[in-house]
């Protein structure tokens, strides 16, 4: 099956880009970078992980391109890949997002290891927090995949239950991300709360969503 999702010198302009200023900083950062870097942050900024220099600058590059490649193939390996061409601006938007966050990731960690005052659970949990927020607002023109979106049983089985829920996930999605934005600005507690709770909340309220309105739907026929 070819891909559904079409791709061209416009459309990967910006995947590219993101791709090579990876690369650009990584080159440019080894020779300055020390020997140990920090790899891992504790939500309050705290290290609590590390790594060679050599594996901080070929892992994220190495990690974009997978995602890259990855994202750009998913489609065509779906068994139901031909729904993929009724959003297929929206994905790649999405796949363009993913790469700009975790660009926006490793550069923080760079520049915090080249000694720069760099917020990074801040940083980090306002890049996520932002693009929670960017992709709940596009969940209602996701269709029916089995890769991208709500994933439940439930919603696979039914168009109209995959659209409603992506309506309220899309919702649920915006508020978490809005909460991760806030939480490093607050208290360890409430952080971790709306980091953990916010996830387990929202998980929960989806699925059984999607089952209450999957079995209401089987009840009345439809």
């Amino acid at each position: 099956m070819k891909n559904p999702v079409k791709y061209s010198f416009r459309t990967e302009i910006w995947p590219l880009l993101i791709l090579l200023a990876t690369v650009g900083l990584s080159l440019w950062a080894y020779p300055q970078l020390p020997a140990r870097v920090i790899t891992h942050w504790s939500f309050n900024g705290q290290a609590n992980g590390w790594s060679s220099r050599e594996f901080h600058t070929i892992f994220f590059p190495a990690l974009l391109v997978v995602f890259y490649v990855l994202l750009s193939f998913l489609p065509k390996l779906d068994p139901m890949g031909a729904r993929y061409q009724e959003f297929a601006g929206v994905y790649r938007t999405m796949r363009t997002l993913i790469l700009l966050v975790l660009f926006v990731v490793f550069v923080a960690a760079t520049l915090a290891n080249l000694g720069y005052a760099i917020n990074i659970g801040a940083t980090v949990a306002g890049a996520v927090g932002l693009m929670m927020i960017i992709l709940g607002n596009y969940f209602k023109k996701l269709k029916r995949n089995f890769f991208v979106g709500i994933r439940t049983p439930w919603t696979l089985s039914s168009e109209n239950v995959w659209d409603k829920t992506h309506l309220l996930g899309g919702r649920l999605f915006m508020i978490w991300g809005l909460g991760l934005i806030l939480a490093p600005w607050l208290a360890s507690v409430a952080a971790f709360i709306i980091l953990f709770g916010g996830m387990a909340v929202t998980i929960t309220w989806v699925c059984i969503y999607s089952y209450v309105l999957y079995e209401r739907e089987k009840k009345d026929g439809i």
